[in-house]
């Protein structure tokens, strides 16, 4: 299934000079810039009735003509599947997603996932790439995501993710004790000896995390982070890097360890912890059609808090323990 775009729009005398990619791009704001390549190179993107390449030079008065074909998602179906909708308009959706739900359908997750659910929730975002995702959350981290639910919303919320002016803030519980915060700069690539791993790699794309300290326990920290690049795994990969790998991570964790004097609870609340201690706490960004700068911070889900709790009563315990002492 698809949906036929008929647009046409002629070069400025402000675009003479500037390659077609370039004039298609401010012509058509609308559409991406990678789609627009796309129509150029495969012909439905004509100039003055002929395919031209995407570096030649515009000459002014031009006429531009859009004839192309938008393919829908029709090999996913919408399933009914709750969703923590924290907020909706017509051109965005932002929701707290628990953990345990997969964003996108992969090998091993058919279905089920939040794709699945937005579709069935908006019929008409199969028209919108990815069904609207412009970024991820892994399975177990918790939280704040944005999904477009038009295409031009989607152009907009993808540009300022490049451009970094979209904030996301994001809480973590991590092994040992660390002595301040900081800022890990370190590229990040594919495991060469894991494939469904990310790692630290020399050539690898850049890869920004700030991190600063919100609480120190006896063995481990809760944390706030906040990203620049948004590669995958990033927050994982960057903390187990600087040897304070999350709480329950299964991937980036390493071997299990209890803290030396842990009270019984504390073990019990670590060993049943399976999941990355990761929550997407709060997001940031321009709304993609009035420009107004929006903000939403969910709390910390259940899980995370009952792990704090214990943190802190073992923390106590300690204290009494060395006063009794």
């Amino acid at each position: 299934m698809s949906e036929q775009i008929l647009l046409q729009a002629e070069v400025t005398d402000e675009l003479v000079g500037k390659r077609l990619d370039q004039a298609v791009a401010q012509l058509f704001p609308e559409y991406s810039r990678s789609r627009l390549q796309g129509w150029i190179k495969d012909g439905s993107l004509t100039v003055d009735g002929e395919v031209k390449r995407p570096r030649d030079k515009m000459m002014g008065g031009e006429q531009l003509k859009i004839d192309a074909q938008l393919e829908m998602i029709e090999e996913h179906k919408g399933q009914n599947i709750p969703l923590d909708v924290v907020y909706e308009d017509e051109s965005i959706l932002i929701i707290n997603k628990p953990a345990g739900l997969v964003v996108h359908p992969a090998p091993g997750h058919p279905d089920g996932t939040l794709l699945n659910a937005l579709l069935h929730r908006c019929p008409e975002i199969a028209q919108v790439p990815r069904a609207g995702i412009v970024h991820r959350l892994d399975m177990d981290t918790t939280g704040l995501m944005v999904v477009a639910k038009t295409i031009p919303a989607q152009t907009d919320l993808v540009e300022q993710l490049q451009e970094r002016s979209m904030g996301r803030e994001y809480e973590a519980v991590v092994q040992r004790v660390m002595t301040g915060g900081g800022m890990v700069d370190e590229p990040m690539g594919r495991d060469s000896r894991n494939r469904q791993k990310m790692a630290v790699v020399g050539v690898g794309k850049e890869a920004i995390t700030h991190y600063r300290v919100l609480e120190k326990f006896r063995a481990h920290t809760y944390i706030r982070l906040k990203l620049e690049t948004g590669r995958t795994h990033q927050i994982r990969v960057h903390m187990a890097h600087i040897h304070h790998p999350l709480i329950g991570d299964p991937m980036y964790g390493g071997r299990f360890r209890l803290p030396k004097g842990a009270t019984e609870s504390l073990q019990q609340e670590l060993k049943g912890f399976k999941r990355q201690a990761l929550h997407a706490r709060k997001l940031e960004l321009y709304h993609p059609e009035t420009g107004e700068l929006m903000s939403w911070e969910v709390d910390l889900p259940d899980d995370m808090v009952q792990l704090l709790d214990t943190l802190k009563q073992d923390m106590k315990q300690q204290a009494d323990d060395e006063l009794l002492g």
